[in-house]
């Protein structure tokens, strides 16, 4: 896995650049527009695979009946049916109803009825818990505030007066989730301690998963031995990054996404761009794949627009596949609970599924919403045919079902047979089933060395154990038969020995 930095890629580069107006913009940055689906097979080669989702409908201002058009939007949230858009440019929540394809306006929030100051400035993030109460990030107005369903002030989550936070800082919070005690986790525009973790009752009870300081030999070395003490005083400390996003699974885990890294950490999985942190940020992601979880595998070196993935959002879906999107391409990245990647697609520019800007995504079931801060659109995606056998495969494997999840995934083979991850899944269900011969075929297919090993260990030992009486045998065998030869030429050479005695008298 590396960037392949080809000289064929970079004049491409430069004479698509070449190729827009001063101040215009680049629609389509590789050839490909849409919902184009790809995978990487093995050795890191990317590979065309059948459309893994389709557009199904895009929601603009004119479908909500808006008579103010929405102004650079910054964030989706759902529950259930309804849809919340954090209108950030107009100060307000926009809260919509699905109803099939259809998306209606149910509410708008642009005050909250109790507090102080009750309008919005800057919302750029809402989050919605089940009892229907919002949670909005109100950025400039530095507070979270968390009013009910109706719109009616509840309480503030404010800056921290704790001496472990820089009262020297801004508290500009910038994204917010909550979990089903009512506890609110806080992303906020440059801190870099971690997640600002608030107790229910607005109690500030410290910071989980700071993101681990990362630098360069060279960097340390050049800092430490070849500048003097007043340049290093003047410049930047070694500190982490903030993170970019942040998302809450139906377990309580938060999924964040991480956009500042070195390209080289990439390849060898310290830049974490996707992590997982548990209660006490400890980052649990897992990653039984290959390539870790990075999006595009191929990128030019120090580019902005073919440069490496991005993530700028993320959502985890119940059956524990995460899909992330990437704002160098806009392309969306799927991945399974095991870190192995399921898919990609989509690409920057203004036709259907190409996006200019996209800033967050979302879920309603296995449908993914992406709104885009530019257009003011959401575009709604719904599973192909072959997406939902890949989800069907997978849900029937957690399920238990792995004689179901072998056939769809021999049915996803049908559709495309370059699909690794089919091979794997057929194999992972036959080894449940104790059947390790065939098992070790369908990983060979694969290119699962791990689960390959593991599958002919258990059916090695199970050899053993069928043919243990003959192995016993054998052995016995073995040690038995030369101690009754040599035995038996003892006995012949005494009767030997006797025989000539008895001549000699």
């Amino acid at each position: 896995m590396k960037p392949r930095f080809k000289l064929s890629s970079l004049l491409l580069a430069c004479l698509l650049l070449a190729l827009v107006p001063m101040g215009g913009a680049l629609a389509v940055d590789d050839g490909y527009s849409g919902t184009y689906t790809y995978n990487y097979d093995y050795w890191g080669e990317l590979r065309d695979s059948p459309d893994a989702y389709r557009v199904e409908t895009v929601i603009y201002n004119s479908t909500l009946g808006l008579d103010m058009p929405m102004r650079k939007p910054q964030s989706l949230f759902v529950r259930g049916e309804d849809l919340y858009i954090c209108d950030t440019g107009n100060n307000r929540i926009l809260k919509t109803h699905r109803d099939g394809n259809a998306f209606t306006l149910v509410r708008i929030y642009d005050t909250v009825n109790g507090a102080e100051p009750a309008t919005f400035a800057s919302p750029n993030d809402v989050y919605v818990d089940p009892e229907g109460c919002l949670y909005v990030a109100d950025t400039n107005n530095n507070r979270v505030v968390k009013m009910d369903a109706e719109g009616r002030y509840l309480m503030s989550f404010v800056k921290p007066t704790d001496s472990t936070f820089d009262q020297s800082l801004s508290f500009l919070p910038a994204k917010v989730v909550a979990d089903s005690v009512g506890r609110a986790y806080v992303l906020a525009t440059n801190v870099n301690k971690g997640l600002i973790k608030y107790e229910s009752d607005g109690t500030f009870t410290g910071f989980i998963g700071a993101n681990p300081v990362t630098y360069s030999l060279w960097e340390y070395v050049w800092k430490m031995y070849f500048t003097t003490k007043e340049q290093r005083d003047q410049q930047a400390s070694f500190v982490p990054t903030e993170y970019e996003n942040i998302c809450m699974d139906e377990e309580g885990f938060i999924y964040a996404t991480n956009t500042v890294f070195s390209e080289y950490d990439l390849l060898y999985d310290n830049a974490k761009p996707i992590r997982r942190l548990n209660s006490i940020g400890t980052d649990i992601l897992v990653k039984n794949d290959k390539y870790p979880p990075i999006g595009d595998l191929d990128w030019v070196e120090g580019s902005l627009n073919y440069g490496p993935s991005k993530f700028k959002d993320i959502t985890v879906l119940d059956n524990d596949i995460y899909v992330a999107v990437d704002r160098t391409r806009g392309r969306l990245f799927g991945y399974d609970a095991q870190g192995i990647m399921l898919w990609a697609f989509g690409n920057k520019g203004n036709s259907a599924g190409a996006f200019l800007s996209a800033v967050s995504i979302e879920h309603m079931g296995k449908d993914l919403m992406v709104l885009d801060e530019n257009e003011c659109t959401v575009t709604v995606f719904t599973p192909t045919e072959y997406g939902s056998l890949i989800f069907k495969a997978s849900e029937e494997y957690l399920a238990g079902d792995y004689d179901g999840s072998a056939d769809t995934w021999r049915e996803v083979l049908k559709l495309n047979a370059n699909y690794n991850l089919a091979f794997i899944g057929i194999g992972r269900s036959l080894m449940r089933e104790e059947k390790y011969e065939e098992a070790m075929s369908y990983f060979k297919m694969g290119h699962d060395r791990e689960n390959y090993g593991r599958a002919y260990r258990y059916y090695r030992k199970d050899m053993v154990e069928q043919n243990i009486g003959w192995i016993v045998a054998i052995i016995a065998a073995l040690l038995i038969i030369p101690l009754v030869l040599k035995w038996t030429k003892k006995i012949k050479g005494e009767v030997q020995a006797y025989e000539s005695r008895q001549i000699a008298r």
